[in-house]
């Protein structure tokens, strides 16, 4: 090679280090102050949800303003981006509580953000550390100031559970309403649609979320309960709002409920996957690999969802007395007569029912099953599940069964 070759060589080594070197300066410097990288806000009648998601853990401070009533965010180390200018435009015009939403950079190194309300509430913030596809995220909860705690049952428990009293205020031992259900009294049927708000629950190929099936699914199956002269049903959710598991189960318990069912349309590892299950709760692991897999996904909805405080008290403390172990039998009943009628309608994945340690399932004193109505994984069964006619015979599946367990004398003698 020619010095004048060698020398331009040198030269385009030079300056392709040069270029690296400054590429590596500019990520650092851009690393250096936190990105949002998505708003999201969740509009309900029980409380209103904005979630800020970033690749860093977000820093803020939170006051209120008034004349008019405003909550203000100030997000420090953060540069002001088109994601953060487009929060205005998030906000519904049938939200409960924002009236409207603006953003600036406040200085060099805060972005502030300024909620108009509607109502007085009461903010309740926390961060989320990254689970599943979602990275560090601020939470900010709106909840109305005022509770009127017999109006609006699902408020109060979330009040209590926010201030972490929902344990002190839900006696264990409260139970089903005296008397024979369906005889002397209506039977009471909690409904739980799973996930909702933040969390999707399953996604489909087709962008099918969990959520918004089995919201369908339950509404269904609630008009045909409320239309038995001797039934009567309530649902955890009625909207698409993210409910904490454990407020789900003491709703139930408040209403004292006699059954318990939580509707799912889950996703598994295998794409081939398919059919309908019924689970019902375990308290010496899961009786298979699929049971225990679904568990752990179900589970993970707080997390998923966001919840700022942890444990419960079913998993903390050792409570599994005689009347748990009486119920889990009852649940398996229940949850067999469910399955018995879903497989008129679509192929079951297992011919009996599974049992898990599912979060949802454990009130001590409801009998509770878990229905997954088919995969939102397997590409048939998706498309299946966006059909209203499949949807209905999922709900009516489950009224049969419904039925079909109370038309058992002997459970009726020991429910009542």
């Amino acid at each position: 090679m020619s010095d004048s070759s060698s020398l331009i060589s040198r030269r385009r080594l030079l300056q392709g280090a040069g270029a690296m070197w400054l590429l590596s300066v500019s990520q650092v410097s851009l690393a250096a102050v936190s990105q949002v990288i998505a708003v999201r806000v969740w509009p309900a009648s029980s409380y209103t949800r904005v979630t800020l998601e970033s690749r860093q853990l977000l820093k803020y401070k939170q006051f209120a303003l008034s004349n008019p009533e405003r909550v203000v965010v100030d997000i420090e180390g953060v540069n002001l981006n088109s994601v953060l200018k487009g929060v205005g435009a998030q906000i519904r015009a049938d939200d409960p509580f924002i009236k409207s939403a603006r953003v600036g950079q406040f200085d060099p190194k805060t972005v502030r953000m300024v909620f108009e309300l509607k109502q007085n509430v009461t903010p309740h913030l926390f961060a989320l550390a990254p689970v599943a596809e979602f990275k560090e995220r601020l939470v900010m909860d709106l909840y109305p100031a005022n509770v009127n705690n017999e109006q609006d049952p699902l408020l109060a428990l979330l009040e209590d559970y926010n201030n972490g009293e929902l344990d002190k205020k839900m006696p264990v031992e409260q139970g089903p309403k005296p008397g024979k259900a369906g005889r002397d009294r209506p039977i009471v049927i909690m409904l739980d649609p799973g996930h909702g708000g933040e969390d999707p629950g399953a996604i489909g190929t087709h962008k099918t979320r969990e959520k918004d099936i089995v919201l369908k699914i339950a509404r269904r199956l609630k008009a045909l309960i409320d239309k038995e002269t001797n039934m009567k049903a309530y649902m955890t959710r009625n909207e698409d709002v993210f409910i904490p598991l454990k407020v789900r189960v003491a709703k139930a318990q408040k209403q004292r409920a006699d059954l318990f069912i939580s509707i799912h349309a889950d996703a598994f590892t295998s794409g081939a996957a398919q059919g309908s299950s019924v689970f019902a709760l375990s308290t010496k692991g899961a009786t298979s690999t699929a049971a225990k897999y679904l568990a752990q996904t179900q589970n993970a909805s707080d997390l998923i969802g966001g919840i700022s405080r942890s444990g419960d008290r079913y998993v903390d403390h050792t409570m599994f007395d005689m009347v748990q172990s009486l119920t889990i039998n009852d649940s398996l009943k229940f949850g067999n007569e469910v399955l018995t009628r879903l497989g008129r309608v679509n192929k079951l994945h297992k011919n009996s029912v599974d049992q898990a340690g599912f979060a949802v399932l454990k009130a001590p004193d409801i009998p509770s099953i878990l229905v997954e109505t088919a995969f939102l994984s397997n590409v048939k069964e998706e498309r299946k599940l966006r059909t209203a006619s499949f949807q209905q015979e999922v709900a009516e599946s489950i009224l049969a069964g419904i039925k079909a367990y109370f038309a058992d004398g002997a459970t009726l003698a020991r429910r009542g």
